[in-house]
């Protein structure tokens, strides 16, 4: 297969969880949310000079690609692994940065004031990651293997038994159980495959399985 085909090829499957359209990169801390997002997912690509349509764009300079490892360097904590490739199509350069998924989550981006935010990629959308994964990573760094069975956990499966596809807040309401254990808690069922999760768009949902 030439670079021209297997660039093609990648555009014809268009933007989704492991691959996103940059035309131009000229903001390296917007960039960070997109290293963020595949480094705390599945990790995905950045197909640069390319525009949302798939139409080639190119890239412009040496000083875009700067910015992408300027995102993934300056603007992510821990550092992201990227990696770039140049490919010359058409008369033009396209460059794919491709970011692995991180051996230790969350990878943080670094937002205007300073904060560190963590991201996750659902379709081709980069969504800020539900505490819930921040302490299933926490509990995964650690390798914290026990799932203790108390009446607090006991409390909380029969309330999303009955109470299906709520997001934290809820559950902590109806359950009658603070925050931060309905967190930890629910990182720990995930974690064994117990509790599932969805995104409707606005907010994580979480049901037993």
């Amino acid at each position: 297969m030439t670079d021209n085909e297997y660039l093609l090829e990648l555009i014809a499957q268009g933007e989704h969880e492991q691959q996103d359209f940059k035309y131009k990169v000229d903001d390296a801390m917007k960039l960070a949310r997109s290293v963020s997002a595949f480094a705390n997912t599945e990790g995905g690509r950045l197909l640069i000079g390319v525009r949302d349509d798939g139409n080639l764009a190119g890239v412009r300079s040496e000083e875009e690609i700067y910015m992408v490892h300027k995102a993934a360097y300056e603007f992510c904590r821990p550092e992201a692994a990227i990696n770039f490739k140049t490919y010359h199509v058409e008369g033009r350069n396209i460059v794919i940065a491709t970011v692995p998924r991180a051996v230790e989550r969350p990878v943080y981006a670094i937002d205007e004031e300073g904060k560190e935010v963590a991201y996750i990629r659902i379709k081709d959308e980069n969504i800020v990651a539900s505490p819930v994964f921040i302490e299933m990573w926490r509990q995964e760094s650690r390798e914290e293997n026990m799932m203790p069975y108390t009446d607090t956990e006991s409390r909380l499966m029969e309330m999303m038994r009955l109470n299906p596809h709520q997001p934290i807040e809820v559950i902590s309401k109806i359950a009658h159980i603070k925050r931060f254990l309905i967190i930890k808690i629910l990182a720990r069922l995930i974690r064994y495959d117990l509790a599932s999760w969805e995104f409707n768009g606005e907010d994580f949902l979480f049901s037993l399985k």
